[in-house]
């Protein structure tokens, strides 16, 4: 039989084995586990940053382009093409020696007639409605190719509104007037919009409309830049500079311009808009500080 002091030996002995499995082989392995751990956790990290990064660089089409004109602690939203067009109404009326009210008109009149696009369809009250003022060839205003022409159909509402004293009239009674519409009071609902358009647009409030949009898909041209705003605006002097559109404009005109531009950015592909020492960029979306060349709007095309 074991004596004690054979169990002694043999439990020493047993003591001595995890002794040396514990010190001699575990530590190694605790070390490789450590060292897995770190490696895992960094590659986790590295994977996260990089997905991160690739997933703001390839989701640009998340960002929600929109146009904003700020009133007060009020903030008005359009969309590009809404705000391009709410630009080229303003525009019209100003180059018709017209005053910002009509421009709020106007810009109200197209937000209740077609939500300020270009539609080429009517509704059951007026089927061969088309345009930004839903106006019907079959009553004398232009015909179908002309009422879908945006500065036609702009040009066309003034004329009518400069038949009379619109500006001791409501919002609405004056639309109304032109529009004849079965809906008579429905453009009051869009006058507080209108107005907070039609300021920056007409010059009254300088760096007050913004755009956020996402970067330029192609290359812009200051050759179309300077066709259309010279057909919204009468502007004929603007001078094409490599990417740049040099237009000398002073004071309410220059700020007239400069929103005009910014609120065809998107159509124009224009990186950016500087004026009076503030610049527009797509980069950033809102006016900032920066140096910029005295009587002139600088618009500059997205180059490739």
């Amino acid at each position: 039989m074991p004596t004690d002091a054979h169990h002694r030996v043999l439990s020493m002995g047993t003591q001595t084995g995890e002794t040396h499995r514990r010190g001699r082989h575990v530590r190694p392995r605790r070390w490789g586990r450590s060292l897995l751990a770190l490696l895992i956790a960094c590659g986790l990290i590295g994977g996260g940053l990089y997905a991160a990064m690739n997933f703001i660089g390839l989701n640009q089409g998340l960002v929600r382009e929109k146009c904003t004109a700020i009133v007060g602690s009020s903030t008005y939203t359009l969309s590009p093409e809404q705000a391009s067009n709410a630009a080229l109404i303003s525009a019209v009326a100003i180059k018709r020696g017209l005053s910002e009210r009509a421009a709020t008109i106007g810009i109200a009149t197209s937000m209740q007639e077609s939500k300020l696009t270009n539609i080429d369809y009517g509704d059951n009250a007026g089927p061969d409605s088309r345009g930004l003022f839903q106006q019907r060839p079959s009553m004398g205003w232009g015909t179908e190719k002309q009422v879908m022409d945006p500065a036609y159909a702009a040009g066309r509402f003034f004329q009518e509104l400069a038949t009379f004293d619109y500006s001791s009239m409501s919002l609405t009674d004056a639309a109304q007037k032109v529009q004849r519409s079965a809906y008579p009071m429905a453009y009051a609902k869009h006058e507080d919009l209108a107005k907070a358009f039609s300021a920056p647009l007409s010059g009254s409030a300088d760096s007050a409309l913004n755009c956020t949009l996402r970067p330029a898909e192609s290359a812009g041209s200051p050759a179309n830049v300077n066709a259309a705003l010279r057909e919204a605006t009468g502007i004929t002097d603007a001078v094409p500079d490599g990417p740049r559109l040099k237009v000398p404009a002073k004071g309410k005109q220059g700020w007239a311009v400069a929103q005009w531009a910014v609120a065809n950015a998107g159509a124009m592909n224009t990186e950016s808009v500087s004026y009076a020492g503030l610049v527009w960029n797509r980069a950033q979306g809102e006016w900032v500080s920066a140096a910029t060349t005295d009587g002139y709007v600088i618009i500059q095309s997205a180059t490739p």
